[in-house]
């Protein structure tokens, strides 16, 4: 049976752990070659433990054992250059690209907004919005230049469709994103590449399940109830994401664009 992603090429921000791991073999499974690129390095500002090399390694690992091919680099989203380089030479190896798969995040806590460092709050735009630019600008043009159309998918976040309290940071990168999908659909649709953000709730990932978010946890215990889901379950799978990423990159999603689509098991809506 041929999959849904069948001949086509996805870049994966972030793509050494967590969500950006599960879309690089989940997109694989369905067709798709891959590029993928992560830091793999630490961000000063942030309290728990990122990617290591060896987890890009696991990630390219686990995409070829689906029998599909990965070109995997080490890349920061704070530095286009280096973006360009990775797309440069995963369409030097797959000539095109298809599918944008704008991942890579972190996450940090402040008491309050007006407490959040200068480091706290540019390594969080850095990374949170202006490197889902970086990664759009790089890529776009490969994408425009094979003239096959395309799809690009920017993670968002339930806090991009509310204000939550000690984050304002990272729910002003989010709520950046859906400005920047919605500028990019326009100028992109004729090109018949389609953008859209997807936001999930809590997903079960070392970003969110690490000593630092348990200790936060526990000298704030009632900010959990800002993630308290609908339907009963504490944190929702990477694969639940990059399903819906395979959902809009696939023919099925083929007029679909411009939309903020919540995989958040009902917590955006819950009263």
């Amino acid at each position: 049976m041929t999959g849904q992603l069948e001949g086509k090429v996805a870049l994966v921000s972030g793509a050494a752990r967590g969500q950006g791991r599960s879309h690089a073999v989940r997109m694989a499974e369905e067709g798709a070659d891959i590029i993928a690129f992560d830091l793999c390095d630490q961000i000063s500002s942030i309290q728990y433990p990122m990617a290591t090399p060896d987890d890009l390694q696991e990630t390219v690992a686990a995409v070829e054992a689906t029998g599909r091919r990965i070109v995997a680099r080490q890349a920061d989203v704070r530095a286009l250059d280096s973006v360009r380089a990775v797309v440069a030479d995963g369409v030097a190896e797959f000539g095109r690209l298809d599918v944008i798969a704008a991942n890579a995040g972190i996450a940090s806590f402040a008491k309050n907004t007006w407490s959040i460092t200068e480091d706290e709050w540019d390594d969080m735009i850095g990374v949170n919005l202006s490197g889902v630019w970086r990664t759009v600008a790089a890529a776009v043009p490969a994408m425009i230049d094979a003239g096959n159309g395309g799809s690009i998918v920017l993670t968002g976040s339930t806090g991009g469709l509310r204000g939550i309290s000690m984050i304002a940071h990272y729910v002003a990168a989010k709520h950046g994103l859906v400005g920047l999908m919605r500028t990019l659909m326009n100028e992109l649709a004729p090109h018949n590449i389609r953008v859209n953000v997807i936001h999930p709730t809590g997903v079960q990932t070392p970003m969110i399940t690490n000593n630092y978010m348990g200790e936060f946890l526990g000298e704030y215990p009632d900010y959990a109830k800002y993630f308290v889901n609908a339907l009963p379950v504490e944190n929702i799978q990477p694969v639940d994401i990059s399903n819906a990423i395979v959902y809009l990159s696939s023919e099925a999603g083929r007029y679909v664009t411009g939309v903020e689509l919540p995989v958040d098991a009902g917590m955006s809506q819950r009263v």
